[in-house]
């Protein structure tokens, strides 16, 4: 039996699993390899790693975390879980059980974007979420707001520090007289027209008229879900987020099945490299203590 089993070995996980491995805990890692950031190329507003790539940060993460000899990695997928008399019963791909005393679930969240042609192909790259993780590289360009949901006014409100930028309502969300107010006073235009494509090589957006705006970069509000099925298999609580739900903790990063503890995008209603890497850090502590004063 491992003292502490981690689903999900992202930038939490991983980050998590330093901490225990550094107190020479014996940790199973147990990852199927799709990072929430895989598609984009470079990682930006991470102290130490700004401009790297999100692929060789983590790989090289990876293999620092494999040099502690008490830490073993899987690449698998997790399928099935169960709480047993004193720990975790995890249930890989091919049929294998894996039993830990602890339990975090690092598994991370997955964006669903909107039904627009073109979006898809282009998230991580010229359309974006996160304005402090891509607005700077933007080069002061026009940028796209594309309303998913009322979170539209907060991207469109924030926009103009990265350059001129325009709502694009597209029939989701309509500002009142003093929100449109507010877009006014910090230059915002606001295009009522619907998006029917997002086409070339940056972000290029056509209207339902045929008009073409051009863009340097796209910003949008994707409804997230569980990467992972185990947080909702195990009995754990949730809360309602901005996007979507996410996976209720404690200040100590425990969640609401005693042993379970959860970090990174799946229980911060956040989706940042640097604070995914923080919550990682202190959840691994909390359940270092865990093991100890239990």
């Amino acid at each position: 039996m491992f003292e502490v089993i981690i689903v999900g070995g992202s930038y939490a996980g991983i980050s998590a699993g330093m901490q225990l491995a550094r107190a020479h805990r014996k940790v199973l890692v147990i990852d199927a390899g799709n990072r929430r950031n895989r598609f984009a190329e470079h990682s930006h507003g991470f102290l130490g790693q700004d401009g790297r790539s999100p692929a060789v940060i983590v790989q090289e993460a990876r293999e620092q975390l494999l040099a502690y000899p008490t830490v073993q990695w899987m690449v698998q997928s997790a399928v099935s879980a169960e709480t047993l008399g004193n720990g975790f019963a995890i249930t890989t791909a091919d049929g294998v059980q894996h039993s830990g005393r602890r339990l975090i679930l690092a598994g991370g969240v997955t964006d669903e974007l909107p039904a627009i042609a073109g979006l898809q192909e282009r998230w991580g790259r010229s359309v974006f979420h996160c304005p402090y993780c891509h607005g700077y590289e933007l080069g002061g360009g026009p940028i796209g707001v594309l309303a998913a949901s009322p979170l539209a006014m907060h991207h469109a409100m924030m926009l103009p520090d990265w350059g001129p930028t325009t709502l694009l309502l597209n029939g989701v969300f309509t500002p009142d007289d003093d929100q449109l107010a507010q877009l006014q006073r910090r230059g915002v235009r606001v295009e009522q027209e619907a998006v029917v494509a997002v086409a070339g090589e940056r972000a290029d957006i056509t209207l339902a008229s045929g008009r073409v705006i051009e863009f340097a970069g796209l910003f949008t509000q994707p409804r997230t879900r569980m990467a992972s099925t185990l947080p909702e298999e195990l009995g754990c609580a949730f809360e309602d987020g901005p996007l979507g739900r996410f996976i209720k903790v404690d200040a100590m990063r425990e969640t609401s099945v005693p042993g379970v503890f959860a970090c990174g995008d799946a229980s911060v209603a956040a989706g940042n490299v640097a604070i995914a890497v923080g919550d990682g850090a202190r959840t691994g502590g909390a359940v270092h203590h865990s093991l100890i004063f239990r």
